[in-house]
């Protein structure tokens, strides 16, 4: 077994990588005082995070070992982690990939950390949620990271292209963030050329989460659960007794609690995210349905063909919205009885922070009209005094009833510092 332990370290030491934008020194220095989980969808680069950070300590000398939990020689045996712990002593960094795959993972973590606290300073992934809600024996011991596939800025890294403002630069940029939208940020299909093979991939990475993540945490054989990961990418807001009824039409059988617990699971594994209304009461944000955003945009082209340029410039609005999230900041949409809505709200705590609307067409009165109509409700019945207007490409300010609106292109708002 220690074979395997030494080859997961030799691998660690051999990949060559591109840097993320994660500071690894505040990693690193957190970890010193408590359990590090960094969590995120599947293949969006947790490993590549991991490995970097091993090969910084290593090449510094400090100790460090690197193991990747899911190797199948390993990841059924239920004393796995003690046996990480005899071969790799009680002192240095131990980054475990994929730690909620193995046997009683919490109760050694907690265990461990309280006995070495101070000496052995634990790094560990999961494409689960569950490291940044943990249960009782983890709370107060475990710092989360959330890793999204890449940011655009980090999109422009990966594929060679320097930010320039000039006419030629803002181009290459432009058609740059085209195709991000379509085909997202996973890292792997970032660098892959071909757009048929970048689809394969993305088919595949679906299918993973759908099947090694949702449908496992949910309990649910996975012919339950594509047909619900269609559905979701299908519609851009989603109540479960419109998809109890889709399964209906299907011939399924199956609960409305199956699909609160599909919903809850395909979030948990951050194949979608469920953004509800901004209430004061729980009754409303129940029963209102929540807008549907997906961990990824290349999914729905991959899984669907379809090119949903609106639809994706709002989700790509929503992705870098949850990146710059404060811990204490959360996301909802707004709408009023007369029908305005708009896209983001950032609350923090219960107070309104900000106020985002995503139009990629603006051209068009009408539509200019209602967009910010919305906005400037919004902010009136929230108490602000102004409010943003991500679009494709219009950049200036308008004072509309008192209340500043500011336009911005989609490629500027995403590169700023």
């Amino acid at each position: 077994m220690e074979n395997v332990f030494e080859e997961w370290c030799t691998y660690g030491l051999k990949r060559a990588l591109k840097q993320r934008a994660i500071d690894l020194e505040n990693i690193e220095r957190n970890a010193r005082l408590k359990i590090i989980g960094i969590t995120g969808m599947r293949r969006s680069g947790k490993t590549s995070v991991l490995i970097l950070l091993y090969q910084k300590l290593t090449k510094e000398e400090k100790k460090a070992a690197y193991i990747n939990l899911e190797d199948t020689r390993i990841k059924d045996l239920p004393t796995v982690l003690d046996d990480i712990l005899k071969w790799f002593g009680d002192s240095g960094f131990l980054l475990l990939d994929e730690i909620t795959s193995v046997h009683d993972w919490e109760g050694w973590l907690a265990r461990t950390h309280e006995l070495l606290k101070g000496k052995l300073h634990l790094i560990v992934t999961s494409s689960r949620k569950k490291l940044v809600v943990p249960t009782k024996p983890l709370r107060g011991r475990v710092l989360t990271y959330e890793l999204y596939p890449l940011s655009f800025k980090e999109f422009l890294h990966f594929k060679g292209i320097e930010i320039e403002y000039t006419t030629a630069g803002i181009g290459r940029i432009e058609k740059a963030l085209n195709e991000y939208i379509v085909y997202g940020g996973f890292p792997e299909v970032v660098l892959l050329d071909d757009k048929t093979d970048k689809v394969k991939l993305l088919n595949s990475y679906f299918r993973d989460i759908i099947g090694l993540d949702v449908a496992e945490m949910a309990n649910e054989n996975i012919v339950t659960v594509e047909p619900f990961a269609k559905y979701v990418l299908s519609t851009p807001y989603f109540s479960a007794s419109k998809c109890l009824n889709f399964f209906k039409s299907l011939g399924y059988k199956i609960g409305k609690q199956s699909i609160l617990n599909l919903e809850k699971y395909s979030q948990e594994g951050y194949l979608f995210f469920f953004v509800p209304i901004f209430s004061h009461t729980i009754k409303d944000r129940l029963q209102y349905p929540r807008k549907v955003y997906l961990g990824d945009t290349g999914f729905l082209y991959a899984i669907t063909g379809k090119t949903d340029t609106s639809r994706m410039f709002e989700n790509t609005v929503f992705l870098e919205l949850k990146r710059r999230l404060l811990p204490q900041q959360n996301i909802y949409y707004w709408k009023n009885e007369k029908g305005f809505e708009t896209d983001f709200v950032v609350l923090e705590g219960l107070e309104p922070k900000e106020i985002i609307q995503s139009v990629y067409e603006m051209r068009d009165e009408k539509t200019k009209k209602r967009e910010i109509q919305g906005l400037v409700a919004c902010a009136k019945s929230l108490g602000l005094k102004n409010g943003l207007i991500i679009t494709k490409d219009i950049e200036h300010v308008e004072n509309v009833d008192g209340i500043k609106v500011r336009f911005v292109p989609l490629w500027k708002w995403l590169i700023k510092d």
